[in-house]
């Protein structure tokens, strides 16, 4: 996807994230994909049925990935975000994942989630987008008149030294084999872990009961997998040679007339997949920005489209329903759930679809280890609320967490604190 100018191609990478985020939009929201309620239903129901809808989406994205990766139709070396940064912040990524699987259960949804609701008509995810979009541009962008951020505050002083350096790259590929031999090497487990979770999907009687359960998944799993493609693949023809926007960008001096035109952050150029936590950040910083046009991103396209996209099959279906806050309780539970889901989506680097999906389909380490801890966060979020619920004043938060990770199996029998229910 060669173009003449600078602008053309920026042009189509932002269209084509709205359109490939609109197709996900819709399809999200006729087929109820839904992460959390995937938790949910597991946690509560012992029913995986959704689980295997979101399982199925990553095993979609990752197979395409690694095969276009190998056929020289996908870089995933230079993301945004760096999945494959050298720099493995494992410690972040599980903080960060922990504390966005509490404010998804807390608020009762993720990022996606938020915004497909918003199209439905759900008023309270506008405030979650919000407090999530505030909280996210804070920990990334300075407060007015001071140069610290949320992460510098909060964080970097102690979280930072955990980082361990793995090299080129943390990608299971080049830490298993190396540079050289690292694109064979994800092919094989692209392939494996690919096909086993497709597998693991269909295999489910449930689950092929439904159809929109695995048609849910599989949109879900190429639309990531059509923005790796497209993204990695937009170039400026100067002259004959191919420059990538993100070379075009850092050469702009030389190859550019003016500086108009010239977008905000160079980083956003490059190759990317979905992930919502930093573009609601992002659509703040552009409305405090004037809306000017040089702070538009992919991210903050697909932002829109998402939204957008639910929107239209909301009035299509006719399900389109305004639905506000039931009680004072419910303010605070969906505020506070926002705030973790800021911090933790930009501390582990994605939430449940920029890392459980798009980060895990670059084979990161980093990513894995955040979608854990979304999960684990969510999961024992859950426990903490039935328990409580179930005993009322007898089950203390530390009682109902004990049990919680006793019933998780990740504290033996013995420190059960509250019989099961």
């Amino acid at each position: 996807m060669a173009f003449e100018d600078f602008a053309s191609a920026q042009s189509f990478l932002l269209i084509a994230g709205f359109v490939i985020a609109f197709i996900m939009g819709a399809i999200v929201n006729k087929t109820h994909f839904c992460t959390m309620g995937a938790v949910s239903d597991w946690i509560n129901m012992g029913e995986t049925s959704r689980f295997r809808a979101w399982g199925l989406a990553i095993g979609i994205a990752l197979l395409g990935v690694v095969i276009l990766e190998m056929l020289g139709m996908a870089n995933l070396n230079s993301t945004y975000p760096p999945y494959r940064n050298g720099q493995l912040i494992w410690a972040e990524n599980l903080l960060g994942g922990i504390l966005f699987g509490i404010g998804m259960t807390i608020a009762g949804g993720c990022g996606n989630k938020c915004l497909v609701r918003i199209g439905g008509g759900n008023l309270k995810s506008i405030f979650v987008f919000l407090v999530i979009g505030i909280v996210a541009y804070f920990m990334l962008n300075p407060f007015p008149g001071s140069d610290k951020t949320l992460y510098s505050i909060f964080f970097y002083p102690w979280i930072s030294p955990l980082a361990i350096n793995m090299g080129t790259s943390q990608d299971l590929g080049t830490v298993i084999a190396g540079e050289e031999s690292a694109v064979s090497v994800r092919l094989v487990i692209g392939l494996l872990l690919g096909l086993s979770l497709v597998w693991l999907a269909f295999k489910s009687k449930d689950f092929r009961s439904s159809p929109d359960f695995a048609l849910g998944g599989i949109t879900v799993g190429l639309c990531v997998l059509a923005a790796w493609y497209v993204t990695s693949n937009i170039s400026v023809n100067v002259d004959g040679e191919m420059y990538p926007l993100t070379q075009y960008y850092g050469e702009w001096d030389m190859l550019a007339e003016s500086e108009e035109g010239k977008p905000a952050i160079g980083a956003a150029l490059g190759p990317q997949s979905f992930t919502f936590i930093n573009p609601m950040g992002q659509a703040v910083g552009y409305a405090v920005g004037g809306f000017n046009s040089a702070l538009l991103t992919f991210g903050i396209m697909a932002f829109f489209g998402v939204l957008t996209g639910s929107l239209a099959w909301a009035l299509v279906s006719r399900t389109f329903r305004i639905e506000w806050f039931a009680s004072a309780s419910d303010v605070i539970n969906h505020v506070l759930g926002a705030a973790l889901m800021g911090l933790g989506g930009v501390l582990a680097m994605g939430c449940t679809v920029g890392q459980a999906i798009t980060g895990v389909s670059s084979l990161a380490i980093g990513s894995f280890i955040a979608f854990a801890g979304i999960v684990l966060g969510s999961a024992l979020t859950m426990k903490v609320q039935f328990y409580t619920m179930m005993y009322e004043e007898e089950a203390s938060f530390g009682k109902a967490l004990l049990t919680g990770l006793v019933d998780l199996k990740l504290l033996p029998e013995s420190l059960r604190k509250l019989e099961k229910v």
